[in-house]
């Protein structure tokens, strides 16, 4: 019989123990020097070798060499463990033994000297699930232990476990295993087993275990049977419904653009090919998270990367704030799915409001997009001179001509800013210059500098980059340059602040109407009805 692979390739000793290095010296070097303790506690998620290495421990007490760092594995102890049969190893699965009854014959036991070991160990695994009853019973024991019982105790929940129990263990925390070192894993194994592989297809199965090795072999397991025998890219994607990762490069890219109809037309193909949307949003998220380390970090990327080319290109494309920001939108887009209407449709709208919010000044967007899509360009106009009526106008849609029509000429400057609210709506920004404008408050304007400032609360707005975003879409605006001044203070009237209250006042008006309505009164007096003022909305 074929044993499977998680099973077969188990580890046998801590030097095949793979990513908890920092655990494996630890009980090394207490081995080595014989500090042994009498109980140990092992924490971790799933999958990342709690049980394993507490059968590895168990052989490395009573192997017959010796108390050893390095069990031999060959001694009559060590291939009992290894075999399930050890008659000194007693594993107890605390998920289906929670009862004070189960733990006090367990410890009434322990009393018993070992049969053919030295030590007698007791594996309990998900300890967490015992009843506080059973806790009690095992705390005399963990007090006062005979000198030949030891306890090792594995839980993914450290936290239900009484402070009275964890104070008198050895606590290692087993950390997720990080996605190299079980590619890493997944290729000695698929080498020593002969089966031919894809290195994107490894690198799918090690990101869909989420630092579970267990989980890495059961799924390699199945994209072998699911390959007929050969572990194959495109046959690990249809088996994990991971989705191609070529459809999400053409939707940042589309991004750059500005190019909306470009991204619709790539979640529609998605769409027909029914691949995930909640999982498309996920391997976005991760590629910008890899985007934002080629910006910052580009060590980070091997140089064996297969798509490190397209990663630093993107890099390139977008700004770090903007990273940030769609990152950001994907997370809370994948979170917000299941309220939308439809997944299609949660999908789309995120899509959407990254397209929302990328600002549209970027550089190189305007150069991509097509003529269709690329919005106007406003230039400074050559002489200095030149008015700001005949600068606009260069911008706008030309109308139809009309004869008794008269000229209209274009407010002053500094009209246009005092109405600060409306002109922020007017200008081409986004992101967090947007939301920078949205709180600040236009004081004067002294040749070409504009005075503004910015509430206390939202002084932290007040970053280098969002401020020259600003300033660069109020030049394009007006056609000429303009140098913003920002100081902190204020009077409560930004934009941010007077749509706040707006807003307020809209909903104190819906709650006054709601009061007043005659079958509400009637409910409310006799029905003993209570109106909720959080679930009333003002009509927009």
């Amino acid at each position: 019989m074929t044993l499977a692979l998680a099973r077969k390739w188990r580890p046998k000793n801590f030097a095949e123990l793979v990513g908890q290095e920092h655990v494996v010296r630890a009980i090394s070097n207490a081995l080595t020097q014989n500090r042994l303790h009498h109980a140990y506690l092992l924490t971790g998620t799933r999958g990342v070798g709690k049980t394993t290495l507490a059968r590895i421990i168990a052989k490395a007490l009573n192997c017959e060499t010796g108390v050893t760092a390095t069990p031999c594995g060959k001694c009559a102890a060590c291939v009992e463990i290894d075999a399930g049969r050890f008659i000194d190893l007693i594993e107890l699965d605390a998920a289906s033994n929670t009862q004070v009854d189960n733990m006090r014959e367990l410890l009434e036991n322990a009393m018993y000297a070992p049969t053919s070991g030295r030590f007698k160990v007791y594996i309990i695994d998900e300890v967490h699930m015992l009843s506080r009853s059973a806790f009690n019973a095992m705390l005399k024991t963990l007090e006062e232990p005979p000198s030949h019982v030891k306890f090792i105790l594995a839980t993914t929940d450290p936290q239900k476990i009484p402070v009275t129990v964890l104070s008198r263990c050895l606590q290692f925390n087993l950390k997720q295993i990080p996605l190299g070192q079980i590619r890493g894993q997944l290729e000695n194994v698929l080498g020593k087993e002969g089966i031919t592989f894809d290195i994107p297809a490894l690198n799918l199965i090690a990101r869909a275990a989420e630092g579970s090795m267990r989980d890495a072999l059961s799924l390699l397991d199945q994209a072998i049977a699911h390959g007929a025998g050969k572990v194959e890219e495109a046959s690990v994607r249809e088996m994990l419904g991971a989705v191609d990762r070529s459809y999400l490069f053409s939707i940042l890219k589309a991004l750059t653009r500005g190019d909306g109809p470009a991204l619709l037309a790539e979640a529609d193909r998605m769409a027909a090919r029914s691949l995930s949307l909640e999982t498309a949003l996920q391997e976005l998220a991760t590629l910008l998270h890899r985007i934002a380390l080629a910006q910052t970090i580009p060590d980070a990327l091997a140089d064996d990367e297969p798509e490190r080319d397209t990663l630093v290109a993107l890099g390139n494309a977008f700004s770090a704030e903007d990273v940030q920001l769609l990152y950001q939108i994907a997370l809370h887009g994948r979170r917000d799915l299941s309220l939308a209407p439809d997944e299609f449709a949660g999908f789309t709208m995120t899509l959407m409001r990254m397209l929302a919010f990328v600002p549209l000044e970027q550089e190189g967007k305007v150069a991509a997009a097509p003529p269709a899509a690329r919005p106007a360009t406003v230039r400074p106009p050559a002489n200095p001179a030149a008015s700001l009526a005949a600068t606009r106008a260069a911008t706008q849609p030309q109308a139809p001509y009309v004869a008794s029509a008269p000229a209209v000429e274009s407010p002053p400057i500094e009209a246009e800013l005092s109405d600060w609210r409306n002109l922020v709506g007017r200008i081409k920004v986004g992101g967090m210059a947007r939301m920078l404008g949205d709180n600040c408050e236009f004081q004067s304007l002294q040749g070409d500098n504009v005075e503004l400032v910015v509430p206390e609360a939202h002084k932290h707005l007040l970053e280098k980059a969002y401020t020259e975003k600003l300033q660069s879409a109020l030049g394009d605006y007006f056609g000429r340059k303009l140098r913003l001044r920002i100081s902190t203070g204020g009077s409560g009237k930004t934009p941010a602040e007077i749509e706040t209250q707006e807003r307020q006042a809209k909903l104190a008006r819906a709650i006054e109407s709601i009061d007043a309505d005659p079958f509400v009164r009637e409910l409310v007096e006799n029905f003993d009805a209570r109106v909720k003022d959080t679930s009333i909305k003002p009509v927009q």
